[in-house]
């Protein structure tokens, strides 16, 4: 298959050494032509100059891709392409100034990025940040086709957008499997970075810190804090905490809507002019702050994560503590875990009457309590709603480890 041309989809580089043509030289460079994932075309070097035998090959051999597709001359296709979608994505940026991204040194482009990705997030700004994608993808997919034609000044330039692009897409692609980390960030600009200046060493948007972004750390926290891209701030701590409600809504339903209704009507009301940038990072920061001492509540009340869980279920109506004890409840809380542990079953997820025996168990565990009190009913559908979940968390994680 190497001999007959195999286009192996992972082949990204073939190194020409000895003299091809016609339908041999077709087969040869076919084998790196595949898109696959990130990969967006092969490279070809070429030791013994095939150059002209190649076009005309490409022009014995692609006459029918010239019908379907048009010219496959990038020098008329692709370049000018990539100078149209340039031209675009200099307008959407015609009133931020990122020179120093050209000429500047390490640390002046990291801050020319960040200050490039709070200019285009801002709130008046939604439906830019949108066609910008867009835009900016085009200009990468042209300049991928045609960058040996392209001069240095316009390939750096074009790199800055494409940082811009890669940096706005990881900040609002909230809920994400990957956690927004540092490293990652910031290996992916300097790569950007290489392909364009050969920038050597690691360049940090956040001086001090070098593992993952964490809510919980109060030194990333200040610094986002004092930040001077203030839509940047806004857009780290908004997915930030995003993440950790993701968190809480596959454990606790209780935390999960208290925290998710609070963000929402603080973005709500950012969104809607009635907070400025400022406004909404203190109310961010309030709120990364309350999760923070919400996950250590359970510590001070002698409480596993999963027994915090079903006591903030069993406490969710405020009048609850006025009917019992905290001791009393944390026993309940205890309980009902240890309940569950004992008589979780795999086929809590396929079998309606495994559900509806688990329902029995716990009503009946919460009437020997006398729970919930008189006029408080709705009560008991929260505790069911958090048991439920645990189960089907614990079915799930159970399938993995099988």
């Amino acid at each position: 298959m190497w001999l007959t041309g195999f286009d192996v989809p992972s082949l990204a580089t073939m190194y020409v050494y000895k003299p091809m043509s016609g339908h041999n030289l077709m087969q040869a460079i076919a084998r790196v032509n595949r898109v696959f994932r990130d990969k967006e075309g092969g490279l070809v070097v070429d030791y013994v100059g095939i150059a002209s035998a190649l076009k005309r090959a490409m022009n014995d051999y692609t006459v029918r891709d010239k019908k379907n597709y048009g010219d496959t001359d990038i020098s008329k296709v692709a370049y000018p392409k990539f100078l149209e979608k340039m031209q675009i994505c200099r307008d959407f940026f015609y009133e931020y100034d990122y020179q120093r991204f050209m000429d500047g040194t390490d640390l002046e482009r990291a801050k020319t990025i960040s200050g490039g990705v709070n200019f285009i997030i801002a709130p008046s700004r939604q439906e830019e940040k949108e066609e910008f994608i867009k835009e900016a993808l085009m200009l990468h997919q042209a300049l991928s086709l045609c960058s040996s034609l392209v001069e240095e000044s316009l390939r750096i330039e074009a790199q800055f957008f494409e940082s811009v692009r890669v940096l706005v897409l990881r900040l609002s692609n909230q809920g994400g499997e990957k956690k927004l980390s540092l490293p990652e960030m910031n290996a992916r600009i300097n790569e950007l970075l290489k392909h364009s200046i050969k920038s050597d060493g690691v360049i940090n948007l956040f001086s001090d810190i070098h593992e993952e972004f964490s809510l919980f750390d109060p030194k990333f926290l200040e610094e986002v804090s004092k930040m001077k891209e203030k839509n940047l701030a806004v857009e780290l701590l908004k997915k930030l905490i995003a993440e950790q409600i993701k968190i809480y809504r596959r454990t606790n339903v209780v935390k999960s809507e208290k925290f998710s209704e609070i963000i929402q009507r603080s973005m709500n009301a950012y969104l809607n002019g009635m907070l400025t940038n400022e406004q909404v990072i203190e109310e961010l920061m309030k709120l990364a702050k309350e999760i923070s001492d919400a996950s250590k509540e359970g510590q001070e009340l002698g409480l596993t994560a999963d027994e915090l869980a079903f006591y903030d279920a069993l406490t969710k109506p405020q009048a609850v503590k006025d009917f019992y004890e905290n001791a009393e409840l944390i026993a309940i809380t205890k309980e009902l875990t240890e309940t569950l542990r004992k008589n979780r079953t795999i086929d809590w997820q396929k079998k309606d009457s495994a559900r509806a025996r688990m329902r029995m168990m716990i009503k009946k565990l919460l009437k020997q309590h006398k729970y919930p009190p008189e006029g408080m009913e709705d009560a008991v559908q929260t505790v069911m709603m958090q048991c439920e979940l645990w189960a089907d968390n614990a079915y799930t994680l159970k399938k993995e480890l099988l």
